[in-house]
């Protein structure tokens, strides 16, 4: 379902609600002006929440997604609206990790993508998620993700 009073048919420029939940939100691709190119896009998202599904507590995580573009970008909007969508959605750390991570690949066909959960401890475990979808390609400058392993992370 597209907007069609909007450029490219995203929400970019309008006033949108937050999804209720991750099935009701989309992420809107959006033509990539150097498809030729190879390069590397990431997404920092320090303060990600969802809520465990077994208590209903809080659950937050340091987010960092990477991904190599091919015809189509992510449009930041509908990506933050995404991870707004699981602020009251119950799922496990690696449920809300993965989904992201294939939701991204669903939408806008990434050349690669990697997506790294920090996730802070409850019970006093942090729990770190990593999927990617292969070996980035040749070529592909993949830095660091630049989160410590925990100790406090902040």
């Amino acid at each position: 379902m597209t907007d069609s009073s909007s450029p490219s048919g995203t929400r970019l420029g309008q006033a949108t609600a937050l999804p209720a939940s991750p099935g009701e939100a989309r992420l809107d691709p959006v033509p990539n002006p150097h498809p030729d190119t190879l390069y590397l896009a990431r997404f920092v998202a320090p303060e990600f929440t969802s809520l465990c599904p077994v208590t209903g507590q809080p659950d937050f995580a340091h987010l960092v997604i990477d991904y190599a573009p091919d015809r189509h970008l992510v449009e930041s909007k509908s990506f933050k609206l995404l991870l707004g969508s699981y602020r009251n959605h119950g799922a496990f750390h690696e449920d809300c990790t993965v989904d992201i991570g294939k939701r991204i690949v669903e939408a806008a066909s990434p050349r690669w993508l990697r997506i790294c959960g920090y996730w802070y401890p409850r019970g006093g475990i942090p729990i770190d998620v990593f999927w990617q979808t292969g070996s980035p390609p040749e070529g592909l400058y993949v830095p660091d993700p630049g989160v410590s392993p925990y100790r406090g992370r902040g």
